[in-house]
């Protein structure tokens, strides 16, 4: 038997927030600009996280840990999210980000060489 979800306040408005979103990123062009912002919020997270880590130099194997298992999380996220036939922007959104993350860690890799 499959657990049932509350219709609690916050459950409702996020619904509708995603399918106010799904609606307004119909248009192509809106809905590439905000991929490109979020890969590009992705990144900045990213460098930042690699930046951090290779100038205090203090957990680099625990950083790098975290910010997979993070990127594990929204690999898992975004499966859930397909099976639960939610609005497709979520899971671009998802996987924008993600690869402006791990974009962002590879650039800060490779500059600290």
């Amino acid at each position: 038997m499959a657990p049932r979800i509350q219709k609690t306040f916050l459950y409702k408005s996020s619904t509708l927030f995603v399918d106010r979103l799904a609606n307004w990123a119909i248009n192509p062009w809106r809905r590439y600009s905000l991929l490109a912002i979020i890969f590009l919020i992705g990144f900045l997270i990213g460098s930042s996280l690699g930046m951090i880590n290779g100038v205090l130099a203090l957990m680099d194997p625990v950083g790098a840990f975290i910010a997979l298992i993070f990127l594990e999380i929204l690999i898992k996220a975004r499966f859930i999210f397909l099976k639960s036939k939610k609005q497709i922007i979520l899971v671009r959104l998802f996987d924008m980000f993600r690869i402006g993350l791990a974009y962002g860690l590879f650039s800060e890799g490779l500059k600290l060489l």
